[in-house]
């Protein structure tokens, strides 16, 4: 696992994806920062820039992860990571574990933006300390979300499209609620709606109950992609 880890980690600075990523993902959480904190004279309020930057997530987490596994299948080197001394498991875990590293890296680069609130204004510790670690789970279960839709596909641009539609449908199912009168279905929504349970920690609580939530989804999705070259393996 630690090879496929340390390959992948590798692989994103040695082609432009990985510059890409980073420079995307510090520039627009730098702009929606300085727009929704700075520029509005909130400096105390951040509510507004990480639901901001919750929702860029939907383009920049399909950057990280669409070529991880359709790559591999479009330059034909999938059969040589199959037949690796590597199980399945551990093969699926380092590719997740370096698209992670590479998010919660820059995620924490970008953690650089609070020196301004601490300097101008009086920023809520606990508060920022729950937000950021509702912004790593969640992340963490969009990255896995997204290792699922690329090993589906190897085509990157399909793998990305496939990856900002489930990623729209996690966090839009939240807002659906109100416009649904059927109470089962409002419920479910609610229920699989990643959004919904990002409240509490706004509050500085720790929900071990989403916690439980997000790293039930990275299992889920994980499980699926295994899943998946499982059943190619045979083939």
């Amino acid at each position: 696992m630690f090879a496929i880890f340390k390959r992948e980690m590798r692989s994103y600075f040695t082609s432009p994806i990985g510059y890409v990523f980073i420079a995307v993902f510090l520039g627009a959480s730098g702009f929606m920062f300085s727009l929704s904190t700075l520029q509005a004279a909130a400096s105390s309020d951040v509510a507004s820039y990480f639901t901001m930057l919750l929702f860029a997530f939907i383009i920049v987490i399909p950057l990280l992860t669409m070529k991880m596994f359709s790559e591999e299948r479009r330059s034909r080197t999938e059969q040589l990571l199959m037949t690796s001394p590597v199980s399945l498991i551990g093969m699926v875990a380092g590719k997740f574990l370096a698209a992670y590293t590479m998010f919660a890296g820059t995620y924490l680069v970008s953690c650089l933006n609070f020196y301004t609130l601490y300097k101008f204004g009086t920023p809520n510790g606990a508060q920022l300390v729950g937000y950021s670690i509702a912004i790593l789970l969640i992340g963490g279960a969009f990255v896995a979300i997204g290792i699922f839709i690329s090993a589906l596909t190897e085509n990157q641009i399909i793998a990305a499209i496939g990856t900002i539609a489930v990623i729209m449908l996690f966090l839009a199912a939240g807002f659906l609620n109100k416009y649904i009168d059927f109470y089962p279905l409002r419920a479910l929504l609610d229920w699989v709606s990643i959004y919904s349970r990002f409240g509490s920690f706004t509050f500085g609580i720790f929900d071990f109950n989403a916690v439980l939530y997000y790293f039930s989804i990275v299992g889920v999705f994980i499980f699926l992609t295994v899943r998946v070259y499982e059943k190619r393996r045979w083939e």
